[in-house]
């Protein structure tokens, strides 16, 4: 029997792919991976977030919404505490402090200096005297606007001093102004009785004697005498009160009456138009009525002051009919020709106080300029 014979197969390793097939199937694969690649990695976060959100609820047990919840507010919290503690530092920085305004109706107890108002002809002239008060520390600078000869150095527009102005008329108004603008106080000084010229332009006010005829306390006019304002002629009074109030509105809150007095000299020629005239207590009495009326006119808009040397303030005067120190003013400012002793200043300043007098200023005459 034939024996079979087994035949060998070859086998061949060819690739049935051509080469352009193999190359697109390479860029598939490529590309393949990309897109895995890009899929994977915009997937990643969300992945992340799954898996840690997944491992601290189910395996950790932990509110996550609760805890950034949390944590915000924590935040919010220190944003506010550190606000508040950069506000606090701001507001403990010291501010810089505000320029008062001037208050011209103040009382300082400060020093007192006289103005030459002939002098204060100019801007120039009157910063130049305010600066060197203040160099000296004075707090007050009087300004005389109307003087015991009865001038009255500023435009007045009050009917009775027509005949009294200066023919050289300073701008009172500027002088105050300037005054305050270097931090001092402007203080207007007017003379009250003591003036010799108003009267001729209004007769009603003046001391008379023998019907309308003006007492002169010496005599005659062709011996020097002079005529005198009457304390008792509600006209005097009243043209008093509106140069202060004229002068108030031109700046002065401040004004110092001097001459608030009878004539030195009293006779039996002489006619006040009242029976108290002849009596020393009847023109204490009078002299008390005058400065309460002008202290009730002006008050809380003038600080009203009346002026004496200190001759009149330690006694009993005809002039007065009592002493400075009783009159019932508020204010009292005291003129001394020579500087006071400690003993008779303590004395003149217990006087005044036992009368009522609120404040009271003394000062050395010479020195007073």
């Amino acid at each position: 029997m034939a024996k079979y014979k087994r035949q060998k197969v070859k086998h061949y390793h060819r690739s049935f792919y051509s080469r352009e097939m193999r190359v697109k199937r390479g860029i598939g694969i490529a590309v393949l991976v990309v897109a895995v690649l890009a899929a994977a990695w915009f997937a990643a976060p969300h992945v992340l977030d799954w898996a840690t959100h997944t491992w601290y609820t189910v395996v950790k047990d932990r509110d996550l919404e609760a805890e950034s919840a949390s944590r915000a507010e924590a935040a919010a919290s220190s944003a506010a505490a550190s606000s508040a503690a950069a506000s606090q530092a701001a507001s403990s920085e010291p501010e810089p402090e505000e320029e008062k305004p001037l208050d011209g109706k103040a009382i300082t107890g400060g020093s007192w200096a006289e103005l030459d108002v002939t002098a204060l002809t100019d801007d120039a002239a009157i910063r130049a005297a305010a600066r060197q008060l203040k160099q000296q520390g004075a707090d007050y600078a009087l300004v005389t606007l109307k003087d015991a000869a009865g001038t009255v150095y500023y435009a007045s527009g009050v009917a009775a001093a027509a005949q009294s102005i200066t023919e050289n008329p300073v701008d009172a108004a500027n002088i105050a102004a300037i005054l305050r603008e270097e931090g001092i106080i402007p203080a207007a000084q007017l003379a009250a009785f003591t003036d010799p010229v108003s009267v001729y332009t209004d007769r009603s006010m003046g001391v008379h004697y023998d019907g309308n005829s003006l007492w002169l306390d010496n005599v005659s006019a062709a011996k020097g005498g002079k005529a005198w304002m009457n304390p008792f002629a509600a006209s005097a009074v009243q043209y008093i009160g509106d140069l202060i109030e004229e002068v108030q509105g031109m700046g002065y809150e401040q004004v110092v009456l001097t001459g608030v007095q009878f004539p030195n000299i009293i006779t039996r020629k002489q006619d006040f138009g009242a029976s108290g005239g002849k009596s020393r207590e009847g023109r204490a009495a009078q002299l008390t009525a005058d400065i309460a009326a002008w202290q009730t006119r002006f008050a809380g808009s003038v600080t009203l002051w009346v002026s004496y040397p200190d001759a009149l303030c330690t006694a009993a005067t005809d002039a007065l009919g009592t002493t400075g120190t009783s009159l019932g003013m508020e204010n009292l400012l005291v003129t001394s020709s020579t500087a006071l002793d400690a003993d008779s200043r303590a004395a003149l300043e217990q006087a005044a106080a036992d009368a009522g007098v609120q404040h009271l200023v003394v000062h050395d005459a010479a020195a007073f300029r």
